[in-house]
């Protein structure tokens, strides 16, 4: 089986040959390609290249878009920092949306208009042109909660679940519109599966989480399959209190980070919810060992059973030892679901 065949396998419920392999690498992989992060961001070229060059040492199974959370809001006009070797980062000190009313007037940008969002458009194309049949292809948008913190400012976000309830709401309206039509056009230019990334959600509690966030999370997962795209759904951070709902969604893939416990993500979520992570990126994949990232990856199977795909709990370090990206490699080919 190549590397789309054995995702898709496991993402439909069906025998693969091995547990299937989709680490994020972002900074690690434009290291490994020499290529500067600035340029990995700005250029979907580089960054095709770049994770091309980390599929085929590693011998992962799929690829990806992802290279930073501030593309969407970049085209909304928000201010955004840029580095030669480093992420884009989103000023905000001087929010989008520190004025509320700026809402009312902003209009979603066209994801296929020449900005931040048209490269990642690129960067799916390339990819089909390249891979595609391949490797898994992985396009990438924010969740509502996470895009909404980029425009509005994450303290004033949180505010807002109280202060302005009516406004979180017709900020999340804007959001789902955007980000559907974002996904719609990677979808068509050739991603397999959509990574919906939604950190902020961990910030909340879970009321406000069952309250505000679910439903639109639910309106943009469901909205992307109605495309016939898939969903890995990302929320960085504790999402304990909320497996449950999480598990609700019925994205494709649900990614647990560090923290959470993968045996309690799998009660909670039930036999069928295909569970990726969620080994400590830190402490046991950068600063570890070959040895510890086997035994954790090893614990991480045995908690989740059969519907696992091997990746760390976030992204793997830049600096990560190249040994232990490969143990991750190693299990993967070496043991079935």
């Amino acid at each position: 089986m190549n590397g789309y065949e054995r995702l898709m396998g496991m993402m439909k419920g069906e025998a693969v040959d091995h547990v299937p392999l989709m680490p994020i690498t972002m900074m690690f992989a434009g290291d490994l390609a020499g290529i500067p992060y600035g340029q990995y961001a700005a250029d979907h070229r580089k960054l095709v290249e770049a994770q091309l060059k980390t599929a085929e040492q590693f011998e992962f199974d799929y690829v990806s878009c992802i290279s930073d959370p501030a593309r969407e809001a970049a085209d909304c006009g928000a201010r955004v920092q840029f580095y030669d070797n480093q992420p884009p980062a989103i000023d905000e000190t001087r929010a989008l949306l520190a004025d509320k009313k700026v809402l009312a007037g902003l209009k979603a940008p066209d994801p296929l208009g020449g900005g931040r969002m048209h490269d990642r458009v690129q960067a799916a194309a390339l990819f089909r042109q390249r891979v595609g049949g391949q490797l898994l292809i992985e396009g990438w948008i924010e969740g509502p909660c996470a895009e909404a913190a980029d425009l509005r400012g994450i303290n004033s976000l949180m505010v807002d679940f109280f202060d302005d309830p009516a406004f979180v709401r017709d900020l999340f309206e804007f959001v789902v519109e955007m980000e559907l039509a974002f996904a719609k056009a990677q979808i068509e230019a050739g991603v397999d599966i959509l990574g919906m990334g939604d950190a902020a959600a961990s910030l909340v509690g879970p009321q406000i989480y069952r309250e505000f966030v679910l439903p639109y999370e639910r309106r943009m997962i469901d909205g992307i399959h109605d495309m016939g795209g898939r969903v890995r759904l990302h929320i960085c951070g504790n999402t304990s209190k909320s497996l449950k709902e999480i598990g609700s969604l019925k994205a494709d893939l649900v990614d647990l980070d560090f923290m959470v416990s993968v045996a309690a993500a799998r009660e909670a979520m039930g036999p069928d919810q295909v569970l990726t992570g969620n080994i400590d990126p830190v402490t046991v994949v950068r600063n570890g060992t070959p040895e510890g990232v086997t035994a954790g990856v090893a614990q991480c199977h045995q908690d989740a059973g059969r519907n696992y795909v091997v990746a760390a709990g976030c992204e793997i370090p830049r600096d990560t030892r190249h040994e232990n990206v490969a143990a991750l490699t190693q299990y993967a080919k070496s043991h079935t679901p």
